[in-house]
């Protein structure tokens, strides 16, 4: 029993050795053989003849029985055992199976038995041109401010040819235009990136829009194609000023006209679009006077009255009225009013001579001398003047407005002793008078003239016939010293208090004698004194003019006021010396001076942002007095600058294991311009959908982050085009290259190509298995060894990426290392058993080192097929 026993067990450990001994594996070869054929092939169609390369005659075919050995569970590839033919199992797709990767190779194995050889092959699937470029977007919108410089470059979207080689896309062409050529450019991944280069300055208001086609051709024979439509919008800049429909509007106002009464509507236009084309309108260095009578919509341009008129006292106004549009440039026009007069004034009589008592028998004796006046012009102002017709009486037109009442025949006073003459007076001129002058600010009592004098009275005869002065309104400027006859000042005066702005200033006053009854008119004339100097209404004036205003433009400033007249009045303005600006001095109708800065030179906001000038008034006294006030020119960006990134090319590299969220790399664009024009937005441009879903881009930090797990083993590399575009529509480009770096994530995997079992005991060297193992991971995480226990009777010889090594290793397992970073073992059952069913090969989930006891010994306890003990037939 024991003897039988130990043979049994003797037997059953021959067997198991015959059936582990892999040492008799050939492999023909190291170098694999190349076939190729073109993709979309119709399945069964013939690859190549193996038979030669196989070294085999037809006849050997069945004892040999080779077959195809690829990886994976799809065969793709069949081979005939009766011709030796290799033929295709299925269409291939290039694109399906390898994408942009060139070559694209199918690996596979010829495995033949008696004796067992592996021969290494590959077949190589060539492109054929069978997809035509393809953009994303049927439109791509392209924003260009029209302020651009001929020469600049825009970076478009680029097609999509899913072939390769000469079939892929090779170039670009645009339609036909006057404002664009094409340029290509080779990026770092030898991609052909289209550009559109500006050939002339873009004018929004000739062309808002252009239609361009993009045409991308690959290199196939016939040429493929596919194309876009490039719309280009034309970003409207301030290059152009309002302009008003006249530069002079002459209108005329009834003085009686209401309050709100229109007197005029002004009308300009701007050609520009936007904020830039709307206009306001505004009264332009208007005096306080303008703007108190009158008041403009600064919309509509409607010019309203806010006070009455009156034509005694202001005949015309001269109005400058500025429309300005959004970006600061500006027209102006001049409205001028002329006041018509109405008859609003009633007529005034002086009486200068009146005798009460005449002889009866003279003629044309007179009996009184006066005068007539009206201040309304025109037929307003003429007069006539008549008596009763009965009365014995004539009026007698002397120097102008004046008359003499005469007898016009001898007079009976037993007939009539006293007549009744009343004197109408209508549409009356004015009053000769006499003329004095005085200089303003002369102090209280100052002589003016000797009124007795120049009445050729004495100051006796003055007092006694009751001399006295009458002024129109209720305040005196005058009294008259009836012990000298010294007219004198009652107070000092101001002329422009006084009359304002009107010269000369004139003040009309009468005297008035008794016994006879006597009125003469007499003027004083106040003499302007340089007393005020130039004022500006405010301290500080601000100006913002654009960057790309062409030198020779006129920009109106605010003028100063002064109060004086004539020669004291203001004259002239200067400027601080500087390389930009100088000022010009202008005359309005009405002789008023303004200032008007030209510009001379083009500013440039990035190298000076702001001027600070003084501009100084003078007047034309002697000494001249002055007044200044400081300008501050703030220079308005254009978007003359593109985005600027400060890498053209980022290359980063991150590990396919990292988390979500994790940020790869920051890009950092700058633009030189300011405000709207200088605020950054980053965005993909004309990414893939795989990008969009695997990446985030921060339109505000420029921040890229991870939003899909990488995979090294689907993709190992990231082409990912950057934007950066600024609120004017110019746009910077970068690209990302992201290297996805593998990890030691992939098991290696081990499939079974033959087993043989049982075998004879007898046998040795006899091939119990083939099987092939493989990893998805790169590098030395792909780099794989294969071993088995050295205590059993089995050897393993290397056929393919498998090595083999020495030393121990647990009992009934096969093992397969990754030899790379953070590498584990990953072990498989081996079971065979001694009767006629087949034998079996059970893989096993991978077992790290601290598990491995454990869940091998689980493993075996579930297998029902795996036994320790054998039994022969």
């Amino acid at each position: 029993m024991e003897v039988g026993e130990r043979k049994e067990r003797f037997l059953k450990q021959r067997q198991v050795l015959i059936f582990f001994v892999f040492l008799g594996i050939t492999q023909a070869g190291s170098e694999p053989r190349h076939y190729s054929v073109a993709e979309e092939t119709e399945s069964g169609s013939f690859v190549a003849n193996l038979l030669k390369d196989l070294g085999l005659e037809i006849d050997d075919l069945a004892a040999r029985a080779p077959r195809v050995i690829s990886k994976g569970k799809k065969m793709r590839l069949h081979f005939d055992r009766q011709t030796g033919d290799l033929l295709l199992n299925e269409k291939l797709d290039r694109e399906e199976l390898c994408g942009p990767i060139e070559p694209c190779v199918l690996p596979f194995q010829m495995l033949l038995e008696n004796p067992l050889q592996f021969f290494q092959a590959e077949i190589r699937i060539r492109d054929i041109n069978d997809h035509s470029p393809v953009f994303l977007d049927k439109e791509i919108v392209l924003k260009i401010s029209e302020s651009i410089t001929p020469g600049t470059t825009f970076l478009i979207e680029r097609a999509q040819d899913l072939d390769v080689g000469s079939n892929s896309l090779q170039s670009y062409t645009v339609s036909p235009n006057s404002h664009f050529h094409l340029k290509l450019q080779e990026s770092p991944s030898g991609t052909v990136l289209p550009q559109l280069v500006l050939n002339k300055a873009l004018d929004r208001e000739e062309q808002p829009e252009i239609r361009l086609i993009l045409t991308a051709l690959d290199g196939g024979t016939p040429p493929r194609s596919g194309t876009t439509i490039v719309r280009i919008e034309v970003l409207d800049i301030n290059d152009n000023a309002p302009e008003f429909a006249k530069l002079l509007y002459e209108v005329q106002v009834l003085e009686n006209s209401p309050i709100g009464y229109q007197v005029a509507i002004v009308t300009a236009r701007d050609l520009d679009t936007g904020a830039y084309g709307e206009i306001s309108y505004v009264f332009s260095q208007a005096s306080e006077d303008i703007r108190k009578t009158f008041r403009i919509n600064e919309k509509s341009g409607e010019l309203l009255l806010t006070q009455e008129l009156d034509f005694e006292s202001i005949q015309n106004y001269t109005l400058n009225i500025q429309a300005t549009d959004g970006g600061g440039l500006s027209g102006s026009c001049v409205v001028f009013v002329q006041v018509m007069d109405l008859n609003d004034n009633p007529p005034e009589l002086t009486m200068s001579t009146l005798i009460n008592e005449i002889p009866e028998n003279l003629q044309e004796t007179i009996i009184a001398v006066f005068s007539v006046s009206d201040p309304d012009s025109g037929d307003n102002g003429r007069m006539v003047c008549s008596i009763q017709d009965d009365l014995p009486f004539i009026l007698k037109p002397s120097v102008e407005n004046f008359y003499t009442l005469v007898t016009n025949r001898a007079l009976d006073r037993e007939t009539r002793s006293e007549y009744n003459i009343t004197i109408t007076v209508t549409d009356m001129g004015t009053p000769s008078s006499r003329r004095y002058s005085v200089a303003e600010e002369k102090e209280r009592g100052f002589l003016i003239a000797n009124l007795a004098k120049d009445l050729g009275l004495s100051a006796e005869e003055l007092a006694a016939r009751g001399a006295q002065i009458v002024s129109k309104g209720n305040k005196h400027h005058f009294q008259l010293n009836h012990q000298t006859g010294d007219l004198l000042l009652l107070e000092t005066l101001d002329r422009e208090e006084l009359c304002g702005p009107t010269e000369p200033c004139v003040l009309h006053f009468q005297i008035l004698l008794q016994n006879p009854l006597l009125f003469i008119t007499n003027e004083l004339q106040v003499i302007d004194v340089n007393d005020h100097s130039p004022v500006f209404s405010e301290n500080e004036m601000q100006l913002k003019i654009l960057e790309n205003t062409p030198p020779g433009t006129i920009i109106p400033l605010e003028n100063a006021e002064d109060l004086d007249v004539g020669k004291n009045s203001l004259q002239n303005y200067t400027i601080t010396p500087n390389s930009h600006f100088h000022v010009l001095t202008r005359s309005r109708r009405d002789k008023r001076k303004y200032p008007e800065l030209v510009l001379d030179k083009v500013l440039d906001r990035e190298e000076q942002p702001e001027l600070t000038l003084t501009l100084t008034a003078l007047d034309g006294g002697t000494p001249p007095r002055s007044g200044t006030v400081q300008i501050h020119i703030l220079v308005l960006d254009i978007n003359d600058n593109a985005p600027e990134f400060t890498q053209s090319l980022y290359e980063v590299q991150i590990l396919e294991n990292s988390p979500l969220n994790s940020v790869i790399v920051t890009v950092s664009a700058s633009d030189l311009d300011t405000g709207i024009f200088g605020t950054i937005s980053y965005a993909f441009f004309h990414a893939s959908e795989e990008i969009r879903k695997t990446f985030q881009l921060n339109s505000i930090t420029g921040d890229i982050q991870l939003t899909k797990y990488l995979n090294f083993e689907a993709i190992n590399t990231y082409e990912v085009d950057v934007e950066a575009k600024d609120g004017g529509g110019l746009s910077g480009k970068s690209t990302v290259i992201v290297q996805v770096v593998d990890v030691n994530d992939n098991p290696p995997e081990l499939s079974l190509s033959s087993i043989t079992s049982p075998i004879p005991e007898n046998s040795p060297e006899t091939v119990v298995a083939i099987f092939s193992v493989s990893d998805l991971d790169s590098g030395d995480n792909g780099r794989m060894i294969c071993s088995i226990e050295n205590d059993l009777p089995f050897g393993a010889a290397r056929a393919g990426r498998c090595s083999v090594p020495e030393g121990p290793f647990p009992g009934h397992l096969v093992d397969v290392s990754g030899t790379g970073t953070l590498s584990h073992s990953y072990q498989y059952q081996v079971c065979v058993t001694g009767d006629h069913r087949a034998g079996e090969f059970k893989f096993l989930k991978p077992i790290f080192p601290n598990l491995l006891v454990q869940d091998t010994e689980r493993e075996i306890k579930e297998s029902s097929n795996c036994r320790n003990s054998f039994v022969f037939s």
